[in-house]
């Protein structure tokens, strides 16, 4: 059955570091998102530095704080979850739909779900054409795309496309002035 984010804490906290990453590295994808949640920032940084992200890649700067739904939602069902999560979200203006496994499956704008009937399925507001970037893409790579489409943030997604996190343009700032 599943483990309790007690569970997992205790796990976590009786294990060394090195150990602890040799774990998460064995993890599903969900189980390692739960126990990124639970970390304080710093130790979420190492985490993701020892997750083997290399230095200038896209998976070491994103953050896991983002809103996801699911398309068979309604607008007023996502209103509703972005309200109670949001204080937790670094963005709320785009948010992804991802199916059961985390596979990115379109992106809708907080606009778009403000706008839509209540009733209305995500399904038939979101977007398809999505343009994200892999854990290994290069940080400059990134900027780029941000930069050339005017995003407020960009998916991070695994090279299975399920995603994992996001970049939002303050974290990429950086990046950006050092081109």
């Amino acid at each position: 059955n599943s483990v309790t984010d007690k569970e997992l804490e205790y796990i976590i906290a009786e294990l060394f570091f090195d150990d602890m990453i040799d774990l998460i590295e064995e993890m599903p994808a969900n189980i390692v998102k739960k126990i990124l949640k639970s970390a304080k920032e710093d130790e979420r940084k190492l985490i993701n530095q020892f997750l083997k992200y290399p230095a200038n890649s896209a998976g070491s700067i994103m953050t896991i704080e983002y809103v996801d739904l699911k398309k068979e939602m309604t607008a007023a069902e996502a209103l509703e979850k972005i309200r109670r999560i949001a204080p937790n979200r670094e963005t709320i203006y785009t948010c992804y739909v991802t199916d059961a496994e985390r596979y990115l499956e379109g992106i809708v704008s907080l606009r778009d779900l403000v706008v839509a009937p209540p009733g209305q399925k995500i399904e038939t507001v979101m977007r398809r054409k999505i343009i994200s970037v892999t854990t290994q893409d290069d940080k400059a790579y990134v900027a780029d795309l941000i930069k050339k489409y005017d995003l407020i943030a960009i998916p991070v997604t695994d090279t299975e496309n399920r995603l994992v996190g996001i970049i939002t343009v303050d974290d990429i700032v950086d990046v950006i002035e050092d081109e």
